[in-house]
């Protein structure tokens, strides 16, 4: 899901940056990198996306490493696989990415747009080495979500089928092995078939049974930082971006993280993390993924310096 803000200024943004950019980069070994993980129906090198946050990233922290990840050999490939890859192929694609690329091997802080919000946390939750240190997510969808409104620019034909896919079995094994939107899809009129078969989420959420390894590598974070966009219209419920969802059986009244099974049973630590105040909750009063560059800049990079 792109970010969409501005789209000609922005451009023209990028593009000033670009020609006052040398043509060669010096990387400051002392400062953390920062991996990058786009959502749905946009690519790595998006210049009006990620292209652009990467741009500004080693803009205000000079000397940066910037990684933002391509599933696939090609901007299209990376595209199609945000929406028909296996969830769990890519976080382990992206594991072992990160695992051979000498400039993390002291670490990384993280930043996951949309659905790569909960795609990098099954990173720092299964692959602790090399260490994840902050994890920003933007929009990311940490509960699942139960509709599809609309979806980004020219995906949205994409995103038809995928809805009559998500109304005609979303929890059928073809759809949960090949649909990537099947596989955060969270069922509150049928818990019980969301957590028998989902095979992405209710395992990272740990709906299943409690993986010690899961728990303990989240909580090594140094800070969780879930950013909630107020006016979203694609993440359905929006509340799920700070780990709320709808209550069991209906699908209108939520309720938080704090008032969550997996926050009162503490099954990926997140409530210790809470207490130690290693959970950040932001807002913005805009749209999914809709920020200014001002906006980031004091609220984001900050965590990466």
């Amino acid at each position: 899901m792109a970010v969409q803000a501005a789209g000609w200024s922005l451009l023209l943004l990028h593009l000033t940056s670009a020609l006052r950019t040398p043509p060669w980069t010096v990387h400051n070994s002392t400062q953390l990198p920062v991996v990058i993980w786009h959502g749905m129906g946009d690519s790595c090198c998006n210049p009006l996306s990620m292209g652009f946050i990467k741009k500004l990233v080693e803009e205000k922290v000079p000397g940066i490493y910037v990684l933002s990840l391509e599933i696939g050999n090609s901007i299209t490939e990376d595209m199609e696989n945000s929406f028909f890859m296996n969830v769990n192929d890519q976080v382990e694609l992206v594991c072992n990415i990160l695992s051979k690329d000498k400039m993390l091997q002291n670490g990384y802080n993280a930043m996951g747009f949309s659905q790569g919000g909960q795609f990098l946390r099954a990173v720092a939750q299964r692959c602790p080495s090399p260490a994840m240190k902050n994890l920003i997510s933007f929009g990311g969808q940490h509960q699942g979500v139960y509709g599809l409104p609309r979806c980004p620019g020219e995906s949205s034909h994409i995103c038809n089928w995928i809805r009559k896919m998500l109304n005609w079995g979303a929890y059928s094994s073809p759809i949960q092995e090949h649909l990537v939107q099947a596989e955060y899809w969270h069922d509150p009129l049928n818990e019980e078939l969301y957590r028998n078969k989902s095979v992405f989420l209710a395992d990272i959420n740990q709906e299943r049974g409690v993986n010690g390894s899961y728990k303990e590598n989240l909580m090594k974070l140094n800070k969780f930082v879930m950013v909630k966009f107020l006016k979203d219209s694609m993440v359905v419920p929006a509340d799920s971006e700070w780990f709320g969802f709808y209550n069991a059986g209906q699908a209108k009244v939520t309720y938080t993280l704090q008032e969550s099974d997996l926050y009162h049973e503490d099954r990926l630590g997140l409530k210790v993390m809470d207490k130690a105040k290693k959970l950040e909750f932001l807002t913005v009063d805009g749209d999914h993924l809709q920020f200014s560059e001002e906006w980031f800049i004091t609220n984001i990079i900050p965590y990466l310096k």
